[in-house]
């Protein structure tokens, strides 16, 4: 379980973020310090429920959102059963394996792919961050201008909103991906 502090950091980040303020704006929003705002983002402030109302007042969020860990009940998807979506320019089929559901903003797709040619994406919608763990076989990911070569058990963040490439340079090459938009 991530830790509390942790949690809000990553959380008031992301939705200061999303709407495009800056720390000083969101703390004149919220009526807080800007030194506030920038210790919670930095996961070393110990913030008040009304420190953490006001800026959840302040970002359009409901005040749950910066505390709340989602329980939900257990999903399987056996690999063999998984439909996938081939590429039409490379050897990739990617499997989506969890939509984001209306309150979130992510979404998990298994991906299975064999050396060929690589599977160039253009940018997604900005604000896009892919999060990728290599499963098996070997790939270079990323930017497409500085991708890196990942081994099994390798994790990968990147932007998703810039060119981005996944090329299996091993047969038998998968991986689990998590797009977010922030």
């Amino acid at each position: 379980m991530e830790p509390l502090g942790a949690r809000i950091a990553r959380t008031l980040r992301r939705e200061r973020e999303a709407i495009g303020i800056s720390v000083s704006e969101l703390a004149r929003r919220a009526d807080v310090s800007k030194a506030t705002v920038s210790q919670l983002e930095s996961g070393s402030g110990n913030p008040s429920v009304e420190t953490l109302w006001a800026l959840a007042v302040a970002l359009g969020v409901p005040f749950a959102v910066f505390v709340d860990q989602e329980a939900q009940a257990p999903t399987l998807v056996r690999a063999s059963s998984a439909a996938g979506i081939p590429s039409s320019a490379a050897p990739y089929v990617a499997s989506l394996l969890s939509a984001s559901p209306p309150n979130a903003r992510r979404d998990i797709y298994l991906i299975r792919a064999e050396p060929g040619e690589p599977r160039v994406s253009h940018p997604h919608q900005r604000s896009t961050t892919e999060h990728l763990v290599l499963v098996s076989g070997r790939a270079r990911v990323g930017p497409a201008d500085a991708p890196h070569v990942l081994d099994p058990g390798d994790y990968l963040a990147y932007a998703g909103d810039a060119p981005h490439v996944f090329e299996a340079l091993q047969p038998g090459t998968s991986a689990v991906l998590v797009s977010e938009l922030r």
